[in-house]
């Protein structure tokens, strides 16, 4: 276990949150101190403890009892210590990657976590994976102009992002990472050639679609810096450095040539694990899995034409702290962009399944202002809903670009299996199941969408504020708007008038008063209350 602590803890005025990476290879911690009035943070403690949760079970694919104990004596530890530093239980932000992603009892290790240490984990896709990365990699490292190439190598995956100082181009993510390709390669130590030329291609052919997507972005004539970041970029880096006449202090920023690599690189496949394990850069663990990683860094460089490396101390931890303060609008500046991240990867689902958007923006529109008015009523949200409610809005209907017959449930197909960037995994399933029950049929057990959606404040939430986008898209039923706006009132005990407001004088709405009435019994059904549509109001004057 390492730890690595800073001077002072978070002084008054400052917020401590703290982040934790749930790696293949590791579990991370970090202790931030959260500046509100400069709108930064320092980082006040790191620690890390290599758990080997990618040594899974080789029948079946699940995360090992051994594994799992490990990590969950590694947490309850991570848990403590943040404590200690002042930070409260709902700000730790615990995020899950390849290991749990891919294992089939994953989930269930999560739940468990949440039930005994009350740590809500949010399982990342890859990209999801990546743009974190780069969000912690840009708060540590001025990218000015020039475009920079980020490499994470993990224990089960690896990651390559193309970005600027205003925006990610691509985020790539590969199956390929040091504990994989250890445990599925390496059964001779030191490797004999043919055994390396084999890896080097296996290694070569896994990474190529990324490079051909990076390579893709990049402008004409632009040449980017490469920044190596994570475990086996920091291991390597601190081989080359601790050969150096003055070793530097801090690794952050550390340059290692292409040449000097690939020297470094021979010298480790030469090498037994004994002298592996004797190198004072090198921790046991990391010396078992150095040799593949150090193998996918020579060839990502080669295979991207990079002659040096730049070293990043930050990566997935510090991009959860820096999400967090985007969330909380304490991040402005060259984050600026990535604050409306929700917003843009919705748009972009929209755009890439033909989305009609003036309609779904209708839509939207509706079911905002119903959650507005309707709150004690037909919802009890606490306002963390409404975001995923507009998704929801604003997709509804891409499961049309399949076919039309039963298109909701193709909805929840598209987007459960899309990129929904800066939402936790908990939330794309949530979104997700708002479309599928927008229509038809209340949510039932044997549903795949509602069997998915775990914990039962996260299904009520879905179940209600899909009624509300029921009721929205009830309003919607002609190309152009004939709805300017919706009036809600409470009636009795458990009674609820709504009047819509016509957008001329002389508009007809009984198509749409028809259509929001005959919603009524399915409100009914699921929130006891009794729905009346009345009369038209008058028109709102404009100006």
């Amino acid at each position: 276990m390492t730890v690595t602590p800073s001077s002072a803890a978070p002084a008054n005025g400052q917020r401590p949150v703290a982040a934790i990476d749930i790696g293949t290879n590791s579990i991370h911690l970090l202790v931030a101190a959260v500046d509100p009035e400069l709108r930064s943070f320092s980082v006040v403690l790191t620690e890390k403890s290599a758990t080997r949760l990618g040594e899974r079970d080789p029948e079946t694919g699940d995360l090992s009892p051994e594994a799992i104990e490990r990590a969950f004596i590694t947490l309850r530890h991570c848990r403590e210590l943040a404590a200690s530093h002042g930070v409260d239980l709902g700000d730790i932000l615990t995020a899950a990657t390849s290991a749990v992603r891919e294992a089939p009892n994953g989930r269930e290790f999560l739940q468990s976590v949440q039930e005994q240490l009350g740590l809500e984990v949010d399982l990342i896709s890859g990209p999801e994976e990546a743009r974190l990365i780069y969000l912690g990699v840009l708060s540590g490292m001025a990218f000015g102009e020039q475009p920079h190439l980020i490499l994470d190598i993990g224990g089960g995956s690896t990651e390559l992002i193309l970005a600027d100082g205003r925006d990610a181009r691509a985020l790539t993510s590969t199956r390929v990472g040091a504990v994989r390709l250890q445990r599925d390669f390496v059964s001779e130590d030191p490797l004999s050639p043919k055994r390396r030329q084999f890896l080097r291609a296996f290694i070569q052919g896994s990474l190529e679609p990324a490079v051909l997507k990076v390579k893709e972005r990049l402008e004409p004539g632009e040449v980017p810096v490469m920044v190596g970041t994570s475990g086996t970029a920091m291991a390597v880096a601190a081989m080359a450095a601790a050969e150096d006449p003055r070793p530097p202090l801090r690794m952050q920023g550390y340059r290692l040539s292409r040449e000097r690599l690939d020297g470094l690189v021979a010298r480790l496949l030469e090498m037994t694990p004994d002298q592996r394990r004797a190198h004072p850069a090198l921790n046991e663990r990391r010396a078992e899995i150095i040799v593949p990683g150090a193998l996918v860094l020579q060839t990502a460089m080669a295979m991207l034409g990079a002659r040096e490396l730049v070293i990043s101390e930050r990566a997935l931890r510090e991009g959860l702290i820096v999400d967090w303060m985007l969330r909380k609008g304490l991040i402005v500046d060259r984050f600026a962009f990535q604050s409306s991240i929700r917003q843009r990867t919705v748009l972009h689902q929209v755009q890439r399944y033909g989305v009609d958007q003036t309609r779904a923006e209708r839509v939207a529109g509706y079911a905002l202002s119903l959650y507005s008015q309707t709150r004690g009523i037909l919802h009890h949200d606490d306002g963390s809903g409404r975001q995923l409610l507009w998704a929801a809005a604003m997709l509804h209907s891409c499961g049309q670009h399949i076919n039309l017959s039963a298109y909701h449930k193709h909805s929840w197909y598209l987007i459960r299996h899309g990129d929904l960037l800066g939402y936790a995994e908990s939330e794309h399933l949530m979104v997700a199941a708002i479309a599928r029950y927008h229509r038809r049929s209340l949510p039932k057990k044997r549903h795949e969408a509602w069997q998915l959606i775990e914990a039962r404040e996260q299904r009520r939430t879905v179940a209600e504020l899909a009624l509300l986008l029921r009721l929205a898209v009830a309003l919607d039923r002609r190309p152009q708007a004939t709805v300017a706006g919706i009036q809600v009132r409470p009636e009795g005990d458990h009674g609820l008038l709504i009047r819509l407001e016509p957008m001329t004088a002389d508009a007809d709405l009984s198509l749409e008063r028809w259509s929001l009435q005959a919603c009524a019994p399915v409100v009914r059904e699921a929130v006891g209350v009794e729905l009346r549509v009345a009369e038209p109001a008058l028109p709102s004057r404009r100006a």
